[in-house]
């Protein structure tokens, strides 16, 4: 076990996601309870690089639970893989007297985490994505409102495509991870859903299926596609021509990451966060919070980047029987 420590960092990297805001006052706010000091980084491990570090106290993160995106800003760092840059942001953390650094990211954030570790800073991993594919968590800080974002989004077009009697293909993020693709397939009763881990690239099949739907009355079809499938544009125009139905293209993009955090956003990325502090002000390190059969829980670092994640099958066999009507 490691010393307890005297002052906490807290940075955000990778991708933003609602509920990093709620994660950072908490994380603030349990450490200066704890007797720590706190500073704060900006844009992630680039930030950290570049000595982007101030002083935070109460009044840093005074009315920010409510909103999207990170006060801290975020970056991806590429050169951060080599070790001269690790090395380097582990020796600018003891220059700036952080002792205890909370990465608030993903499994790439992690990874750098743990090699900054390797040089002697105590360090805390908070999961930090709208993508639900950190395999050590059930939860991740974003996805709630990512997909309730989606969702809505999703409604909207089943409405306007009814009208029409289009067919409709709604784009979400989720370039390696289909989980936004599957919630949102099950619970807007899409029609079709293309997953990243299951799609066969047959559109034969998504063809036969539009037509034998409007064959049985179906005055509408919703195709959920996700982003690491993506051509969403390119394929509208070519079931177009294969169906003879008007078939259009939404892509929701990137407002799924924005707005204010749900209310699950907001209260677990806060235990999360409180957690992280907790953590420190006990003397662990190389740690990684997350959520698990209805506990938070923290996990060893390296276990946590060992573990793999797959998608609930039965959740996606349902999502494809419930989707048919006839």
């Amino acid at each position: 076990m490691a010393s307890k420590v005297k002052t906490v960092g807290v940075l955000t990297s990778g991708g933003d996601a609602p509920g990093m805001n709620a994660a950072i006052r908490a994380v603030v706010r349990e450490a200066l309870s704890n007797g720590c000091s706190v500073k704060g980084i900006k844009r992630g491990y680039s930030g950290l690089l570049d000595e982007e570090i101030f002083d935070m106290d109460a009044h840093s993160v005074s009315d920010i639970i409510s909103r999207g995106g990170t006060i801290l800003q975020t970056a991806r760092c590429p050169e951060f893989v080599q070790s001269e840059y690790q090395e380097k942001a582990a020796k600018i953390c003891k220059a700036h007297g952080i002792d205890g650094l909370v990465v608030i990211g993903g499994d790439g954030s992690f990874k750098g985490a743990q090699k900054i570790a390797e040089h002697g800073i105590n360090v805390i991993g908070l999961p930090g994505t709208i993508d639900l594919d950190i395999a050590c968590t059930e939860y991740t800080i974003g996805f709630d409102t990512a997909v309730n974002t989606a969702m809505d989004a999703i409604d909207k077009v089943r409405d306007t495509s009814t009208s029409h009697e289009r067919c409709s293909i709604v784009e979400v993020m989720g370039r390696g991870a289909g989980y936004i693709a599957l919630w949102c397939g099950i619970a807007n009763g899409a029609e079709d859903v293309l997953l990243p881990e299951r799609y066969n690239f047959d559109e034969q099949e998504l063809v036969n299926h539009i037509i034998s739907a409007r064959k049985h009355g179906k005055k509408h079809h919703i195709i959920i596609n996700a982003e690491g499938i993506g051509h969403s544009t390119s394929m509208a125009k070519r079931i177009e021509a294969a169906t003879g139905i008007e078939t259009r293209a939404t892509i929701l993009g990137h407002m799924q990451r924005g707005g204010s955090p749900t209310c699950k956003d907001r209260v677990y990325a806060s235990t999360m966060g409180a957690m992280a502090s907790d953590l420190l002000a006990e003397g662990k390190t190389n740690r990684v919070v997350g959520y698990d059969h209805g506990e938070f829980i923290d996990f060893d670092i390296d276990e946590a980047l060992s573990m793999s994640k797959s998608l609930d099958e039965y959740q996606v066999k349902i999502c494809r029987s419930l989707g048919n009507a006839y």
